[in-house]
């Protein structure tokens, strides 16, 4: 079974890869934690937020696309809070967050799945982002369930890189 043990050892090198780059990049920070805040809740829609048209004729066709597109959605949406560059270490905050979109690309929930230990502010930062950026386009036809994680690699100004566009 070839084909099974190389499909295993790509994901192990993939998922590998990404923890090092996390774990190495939040402990890498020497800034104090700052004093305990209240707990964000990250499914409740916020009413401030634009949204931008929906993406006319995007239908995609896997995930690797899908969340490329939806990592490239989210820095249009928010060009002054993101950057595209090189990644300067040690970076601010690492939050990472679970998204659920419903079959026609827009967000049906969101879930913390990582909050940083300083800056918590960047989760609603990123939730906010996320908002912002839907709809990602029709998924109906991709597997479900309609769920992807995106890192948000934020840098000293709290602007903020979908891991996504770093690979």
């Amino acid at each position: 079974m070839p084909c099974i043990d190389s499909a295993k050892r790509a994901f192990s090198r993939a998922a590998s890869t990404t923890a090092v780059v996390v774990l190495a990049t939040a402990c890498s920070s020497q800034r104090p934690a700052p004093a305990p805040s209240a707990p964000t809740t990250s499914s409740a829609p916020v009413a401030t937020l634009a949204t931008p048209a929906a993406p006319s004729g995007v239908v995609h066709r896997n995930w690797d696309a899908m969340r490329l597109h939806a990592a490239r959605r989210m820095v249009e949406a928010n060009p002054d809070r993101s950057y595209t560059g090189r990644v300067h270490e040690p970076l601010l905050a690492i939050p990472v967050l679970e998204i659920e979109l419903n079959g026609d690309g827009s967000v049906r929930r969101i879930d913390v799945l990582r909050q940083p230990s300083q800056a918590r502010e960047t989760v609603q930062m990123a939730v906010d982002a996320v908002r912002r950026a839907a709809p990602y386009g029709d998924i109906s036809k991709l597997p479900r369930p309609w769920k992807f994680s995106e890192a948000f690699l934020f840098d000293d100004a709290k602007r903020f890189k979908p891991r996504s566009l770093d690979s």
